[in-house]
């Protein structure tokens, strides 16, 4: 998410600066140097990686970049890295940096310079306003005590700003409209999954109160502006793709193909993540980390690549990679002392 990564913040945004929820203005363009992405062949596979730079790649990171990555090499394709620091007050300072120095150091490399939704702020501002104009979004008064639960026991919006904000109330979020026509899509993982978003969550935010715009948002702009073709990451992301589904549908963006991975537990059965304390990736030996999420993402590589050079841990995994061995598996425990 990242695109599971460690904790992602995936119901954080990215700050629109102070963004009325009530304007509809015309959005400034791109900055020169994110004007004009480069455009995929229909049949060129484009994959990304996406962490949040809220801390240190763990395990579980490690293994959701090397599988999205592995997928793309084994496909011929392009691989991206983009930095989603979609709620800078969560930022680590040097997070990101060290994202980047560890994959760096773990043999991966990213065919494309590195896109940061911090500089993507034009970008979302024109989304909204699209949105908007075509009345698919509305401002909404409400905050989170005005929700419901579902029978699953999910927060579900009712929808009291739909017909308009109530008298003497401001706006405090933009809420994008969904309706009860089922959402549904084929994971090459996890199979076919539905959902019915005014009932399952109702219309959510895609303007945050706080003037961040919402994950949702961003990463399908993101994706359909660096055409992304494939989406591998951690199936913790699984139920909110049909709400990517619906945004794309009403942004006549495309869908790219998805693959969510099982995410990484510790003995406890928890997912490994900076909030459950996931030990830090540890970089002195990276071909034996490599190795250890071959192993966990059940490639079985054989014992002599262990402690190699990730050169040539690459090789043979790029060689040997199946996804399929994948499927249906939604959490697995970590490799005893994965962390290196």
């Amino acid at each position: 998410m990242q695109d599971s990564a460690g904790d992602q913040g995936k119901a954080d945004g990215v700050s629109a600066r102070g963004a009325d929820p009530l304007a509809a203005e015309d959005s400034p363009g791109h900055s020169a140097e994110q004007t004009s992405p480069p455009q995929p062949s229909a049949t060129h596979y484009r994959g990304r990686f996406a962490p949040s730079p809220t801390g240190p790649l763990h395990f579980g990171s490690l293994a959701t970049a090397l599988a999205s990555c592995l997928d793309a090499r084994y496909h011929h394709g392009t691989w991206l890295l983009r930095i989603e620091n979609i709620d800078q007050p969560r930022e680590v300072p040097g997070a990101a940096s060290l994202i980047m120095h560890d994959l760096d150091r773990h043999g991966f490399v990213w065919d494309e310079p590195v896109v940061w939704q911090s500089d993507r702020l034009d970008a979302y501002a024109e989304a909204l306003d699209e949105l908007k104009t075509s009345h698919q979004a509305y401002p909404c008064a409400c905050s989170r005590r005005d929700q419901t639960y579902s029978a699953s026991g999910a927060l579900v919006y009712p929808g009291n700003c739909r017909g308009g904000l109530p008298i003497g109330t401001t706006a405090r979020s933009i809420r994008i409209l969904t309706d009860h026509r089922p959402v549904a899509f084929d994971d090459w993982l996890q199979g076919h999954y539905s959902q019915d978003l005014e009932a399952e969550c109702g219309d959510f935010v895609i303007l945050r109160a706080d003037g961040y715009y919402a994950y949702q948002l961003a990463v399908v702009v993101d994706d359909a502006w660096q055409g992304i073709t494939h989406v591998v990451r951690g199936v913790d992301l699984l139920e909110s793709t049909p709400r990517q589904l619906h945004l794309q549908s009403c942004l006549n963006k495309p869908t790219p193909r998805y693959a969510h991975l099982p995410i990484a537990t510790d003995p406890q059965g928890l997912k490994l993540s900076k909030s459950t304390g996931a030990a830090d990736l540890q970089t002195l030996q990276p071909g034996q980390n490599l190795w250890k999420a071959l192993s966990w993402l059940r490639q079985n590589p054989p014992m002599e690549l262990y402690g190699e050079a990730p050169g040539v841990v690459w090789d043979w995994a790029i060689q040997h990679w199946n996804i399929d061995w994948l499927r249906d598996i939604k959490t697995q425990p970590m490799v005893k002392n994965s962390g290196g």
